[in-house]
């Protein structure tokens, strides 16, 4: 098991992530987003949209979600377009 909050850090640090519902569904329709990462509090018919793109549930809430990327807002979705050195697509 790994850690979803560390690997999210270092996806965000080295590799390509985006965040909110309106990129993650741009990165989805555009069939760029490799992993969505969707926030305990994200509500579900907000992402029904998203197709055959692997979802994984952040057991936090959306400031814990930001917080785990290391930005300074909430985030309730993140599309991971590239993990870089992060182990996230394993997860």
């Amino acid at each position: 098991m790994i850690d979803v909050s560390r690997a999210l850090r270092v996806a965000t640090d080295t590799g390509d992530v985006r965040f909110g519902l309106r990129e993650v569904r741009r990165a989805a329709k555009a069939k760029s987003a490799k992993l969505v990462v969707l926030a305990s509090n994200c509500p579900p018919a907000a992402v029904q949209t998203l197709g055959d793109i692997r979802t994984l549930r952040f057991p936090g809430t959306n400031v814990d979600l930001g917080a785990a990327c290391g930005v300074p807002f909430s985030v309730s979705a993140v599309a991971v377009l590239s993990p870089g050195e992060s182990n996230i697509l394993s997860a």
